[in-house]
């Protein structure tokens, strides 16, 4: 890109990023035990929490990739993201009771105690999967923007984020990620309004011309709405975000750690709900800022052979004031940084609750703690690492990336949550036999439609012919919680029915939430 940032900018980063590092030395002094490390119950507000939760899903793959798409195609990749409220304002009620009630730490806690450990396990080794590939997407979207923005090293960029969301971890723990989220949530809204706003004034023509050339040359609206499964469509889009809203927020640590974080059901409800609702607003105006970009870089020339990826940061490079550029890449680096704290600290959680404490049982909450700050650092590390090779590899496309491997290792996890809830029938025996069915239709799908290769000497990693998986590939996860839901119910009817806690049900919350309304009008 070869544009010079002016001092100021440089100033205005550098100042950010010791903000970030003081958010960690300021509550280190509460990080005594494991509870206020991973939870802080009672010390943060639900509006603090609900800004938590928009943070926690806008990273740099919004700030980058979503202007990207919005640059290169319509607004499809969009859907997934505006399927999240339609779906979640049915259940987020239940679920957040729910989950305060039955389990302590890990989400995964639940699977265990109405399936066994063995659904245990598994969705939380699919969780850490999920975890580890998203944090790599993240920060190599980070430096490779940062790379061509102002030339600096993409390792070094890695080195110097991933040391610094460490230490922020390590000292501060879930209360300073949740307090550095609410900053950077204000940061995300200032810089995306900014961009829009100089945008829309720097088209001819002003917001009437970008929707006529934007419409003209397909980059509105979310088709093709065609019913193929075999392509990206709104209906596959669709379909895979109603199954995205359920499991990021009914089975996702970063997402459950913040209810059990709030003071009370009501005050975790209202912070879903606030989180859910600020989140959509975000990713449209980063994929609208792309639409712009479009018609913006259509009435004057833009350096020839440039990805789509790299559109809005060169035009933050060249189009943007001093000052202005230096609060534009605080934002950016504030949503991975942001991002990839909470990633880090809900890792810890799992690894420690789901596994050190069965590896270690009967040790003293201060050996506890000492672990998870050790894992801390080590999946760090690792994140570090995964995003080198990511950098190595030269991944293009990043936002399609994330979503395929979102739906690889989402294996079958709605499907079991759903089961969980709504049936009494479905024991352990039957999940189990989800489980093993779901792992071997998820290596079929993805064998036979993985290409790999340069050029036109790409092959399918194991070719079947007629037999292949044609599917999108968004579909495949999808396909897994069907498979889970309609195997897992059906298997169970070989296994005697179980004993289930009616905590752990849907029908035993709303017997719970009758009983507490009649017993409210008594009282009156």
């Amino acid at each position: 890109m070869n544009s010079t940032m002016h001092p100021i900018d440089y100033a205005i980063i550098a100042v950010f990023l010791i903000g970030t590092l003081c958010f960690g030395l300021r509550f280190s002094k509460k990080q005594r035990t494991t509870d206020n490390y991973f939870l802080a119950k009672g010390r943060v507000p639900s509006w603090a929490l609900g800004i938590s939760l928009l943070a926690t899903l806008i990273s740099s793959v919004t700030f980058l990739a979503y202007p990207g798409t919005g640059y290169s195609s319509n607004w499809i990749l969009l859907v997934q993201g505006l399927m999240v409220p339609i779906v979640l304002v049915g259940v987020i009620w239940f679920i957040v009771p729910l989950y305060r009630k039955v389990i302590n730490l890990s989400t995964y806690e639940y699977f265990e105690q109405r399936f066994g450990s063995f659904a245990r396990y598994y969705s939380s080794v699919a969780f850490v999967l999920r975890q580890f590939s998203g944090m790599g997407t993240v920060f190599f979207l980070l430096a490779i923007a940062l790379n061509r923005m102002i030339d600096a090293n993409t390792f070094t960029i890695i080195f110097i984020v991933g040391a610094l969301i460490i230490l922020v971890n390590l000292l501060g723990g879930i209360e300073a990620v949740i307090w550095l989220d609410v900053f950077q949530g204000f940061m995300l809204f200032i810089s995306g309004i900014i961009c829009m706003g100089v945008l829309l004034y720097s088209v001819e023509g002003g917001p009437m011309e970008i929707w006529r050339v934007a419409s003209e040359h397909g980059r509105t609206g979310f088709g093709p709405y065609e019913w193929d499964l075999t392509k990206l469509t709104f209906l596959v889009m669709a379909i895979n975000g109603a199954f995205y809203a359920i499991q990021k927020y009914g089975t996702d640590q970063t997402v459950v750690q913040r209810y059990l974080t709030a003071k009370t059901d009501k005050e975790a409800i209202k912070a879903s709900m606030l989180g859910i609702m600020l989140t959509v607003p975000i990713w449209t105006i980063f994929m609208l800022i792309g639409t712009a970009l479009f018609v913006f870089y259509r009435q004057q020339p833009v350096p020839d052979g440039i990805r789509a990826d790299a559109v809005f940061p060169y035009f933050i490079m060249t189009q943007l004031p001093v000052g202005v550029v230096g609060l534009i890449l605080s934002a950016m680096i504030s949503a991975a940084i942001c991002s990839l704290s909470a990633d880090l600290n809900s890792l810890a959680a799992v690894c420690v609750e789901d596994y050190y404490k069965k590896i270690a049982p009967g040790k003293t909450d201060r050996q506890y703690l000492k672990a998870s700050k050790i894992t801390v650092v080590l999946s760090g590390l690792l994140a570090m690492g995964i995003a080198m090779l990511y950098v190595n590899a030269g991944h293009e496309g990043v936002l399609g990336i994330v979503f395929t491997l979102y739906a690889i290792f989402s294996g079958g996890i709605v499907g079991i949550f759903l089961l969980g809830l709504f049936t009494t029938r479905t024991n352990k025996q039957g999940i189990s036999i989800a489980i093993i069915v779901c792992i071997v239709f998820t290596a079929y799908a993805v064998l036979t439609s993985t290409a790999v290769g340069l050029g036109d000497d790409k092959a399918i990693l194991l070719d079947l012919g007629a037999f292949n998986f044609t599917h999108n590939t968004l579909m495949l996860g999808v396909y897994s919680h069907l498979i889970v839901i309609v195997v897992g119910y059906l298997a169970s009817y070989f296994f005697p029915k179980p004993n289930i806690d009616k905590r752990l049900l849907y029908s035993g919350w709303l017997e719970n939430r009758r009983e507490e309304r009649r017993l409210e009008k008594e009282g009156n």
